[in-house]
């Protein structure tokens, strides 16, 4: 894993705005109501525990934030080049022999001892389709999570805002309290707004990018592990598998690995 730098960049970048738009026009102090930010805050969190079960969302918030934050360093031909190296292996050595191995994808890790143990197909099937299913169901509950915050943010900025008018208009007998008084109560909103759309709404939706990418990747490391199983040819294999990757990615590098080997071969017959 390594940093999004992407999602990093655009909340610096974000804060960095809001902050500067800020400091150009005034008192940054007059931009702190505690009351407001506990309304807009307190509000959201607590919206978020009626939709919510306690433990998903102390589980879920983690590998969401997780998630949004961080990237794969290895790229689905990278999964590629391994399953062909180990069948190799297997077909040279025995599928015994590839117990050991250099794989830092834990799910991939996982299912290639599975078939050094000798399990059959259909079980290393059912073991890792579960795991899979298991693990998207958590990134889609953590976006779900983040997407509730970014509606029910915004919701209780406004919840904020007519609290603060009703207040406001209640007293009406000092004119001179009436521009205060109507600037705290839109603090409020202002919060609402930044935590949905500088913070949870993008959040959310990388998740939803970020899960559609691990349940392809994940798809592509179980038809690896599959052929592995069945130690198949390795230009059969590459013939099966490249088609998992997009249309630019296919054709890899390498040669030394028997990635772009099995294509020349591929190409020769």
């Amino acid at each position: 894993m390594q940093f999004d730098f992407a999602t990093i960049a655009g909340l610096i970048i974000g804060i960095t705005v809001v902050v500067l738009a800020i400091l150009s026009g005034s008192d940054v102090m007059i931009f702190f109501n505690i009351p407001g930010a506990l309304i807009v805050f307190g509000g959201t969190f607590a919206a978020t525990l009626i939709k919510f079960p306690l433990t998903g969302i102390f589980v879920s918030i983690p590998i969401g934030i997780r998630a949004a934050f961080t990237v794969q360093k290895e790229k689905p031909r990278d999964y590629i080049r391994q399953a062909i190296q180990l069948v190799k292996r297997a077909r040279k050595n025995g599928i015994q022999t590839i117990e050991k191995n250099n794989l830092k994808n834990p799910f991939f890790k996982k299912g290639v001892q599975l078939c050094a143990d000798g399990r059959d197909l259909d079980y290393i099937r059912k073991i890792l389709t579960q795991e899979m299913a298991m693990a998207i169901q958590r990134e889609e509950v953590g976006g779900k999570i983040f997407r509730a915050i970014g509606d029910a943010a915004p919701a209780f900025g406004m919840f904020g805002t007519i609290v603060g008018l009703i207040q406001m208009l209640a007293n009406m007998s000092d004119p001179s309290t009436i521009g205060p008084a109507m600037a705290v109560a839109l603090l409020t909103t202002l919060y609402g707004v930044l935590v949905a759309n500088l913070i949870a709404l993008p959040i959310a939706d990388k998740l939803e990018s970020k899960s559609s990418e691990d349940k392809a990747l994940r798809s592509l490391i179980i038809e690896c592990v599959f052929q592995i199983q069945q130690m198949q040819n390795p230009t059969a294999m590459l013939e099966i598998l490249e088609p998992h990757l997009p249309e630019k990615q296919r054709g890899g590098s390498g040669g030394s690995d028997g990635y772009t080997a099995g294509r020349d071969a591929k190409k020769r017959r």
